[in-house]
């Protein structure tokens, strides 16, 4: 039996409607969609009425399937002859293993598309009135996974972004906000730097609360914000109280 193809779809940052033309039309045309806990479930509306829906979401401490798994999944489906659509939070290629998912449909020889999307590292700062870069605020931006074990791990150059990035962009990181404050400033970061802490961006449920990298945990357990969020740290959050737009929960917002 000749293989299907699986698309490799961004499904946005939690708005649907934020979602891409083609990432649409991939989900419309597919025979099975593998979906993430943060891709916005109304967009399995769009799918066709016989296509069939995989769960595979993942909290931090506990996996629907394990990556592995989800691996195996999409090449099985695939050598069934299916068209599969590999539904993904955000964009697939920012913290969202696309590569190593391409990489074993690419060994197994079957054709694939990556669909980008717009990453919730954009586009919630976006909403709460942040834009990522600005000419009086800096030039330099950098997205950052907030996944870290301990203040030993060493995949984040913490000296390289405290010191030579303007405005930085945390996923997955409200575990860890006291250690990426306390990286920060122990590798050089103005301690009043500031901070906004962003939770459902885009969507109904989104919050914002704002502070310092001395304050800002302080102030995200005050606002029992949780994640999904992304921390974003750089004076380009002082912006916000003049340029937010997106009405939020008012008990979320300082």
């Amino acid at each position: 039996m000749k293989n299907g193809k699986v698309y490799l779809v961004g499904a946005g940052p939690g708005d649907p409607k934020l979602i891409t033309v083609r990432g649409l039309e991939c989900i419309k045309t597919s025979d099975v969609i593998i979906y993430d806990r943060l891709a916005n479930p109304s967009l399995l509306d769009y799918a066709n009425v016989r296509a069939e829906f995989i769960y595979c979401g993942k909290l931090p401490k506990h996996h629907t399937l394990k990556q592995e798994q989800i691996n195996e999944l999409l090449v099985a489906k695939a050598e069934e002859g299916k068209v599969v659509t590999r539904l993904k939070g955000g964009d697939p290629c920012v913290f969202g293993r696309v590569g190593e998912e391409a990489e074993i449909l690419a060994n197994h020889k079957i054709p694939y598309e990556i669909v980008p999307g717009v990453s919730s590292g954009i586009a919630a700062p976006a909403y709460a009135g942040i834009p990522v870069t600005h000419r009086d605020y800096g030039s330099s931006f950098a997205m950052v996974t907030g996944h870290l074990q301990n203040e030993e791990n060493n995949e984040v150059k913490w000296s390289a972004l405290a010191n030579g990035i303007d405005t930085i962009a945390f996923y997955m990181g409200v575990k860890n906000l006291p250690l990426i404050c306390n990286q920060l400033i122990l590798h050089g970061k103005n301690p009043s730097t500031a901070v906004a802490v962003i939770e459902w961006g885009t969507t109904e449920r989104q919050r914002t609360v704002v502070g310092t990298l001395t304050t800002i945990e302080e102030k995200a357990r005050e606002g029992s914000i949780s994640h999904p969020a992304i921390i974003l740290v750089g004076e380009i959050v002082t912006l916000r109280e003049k340029i937010k737009w997106y009405r939020e929960d008012a008990t979320g917002v300082s």
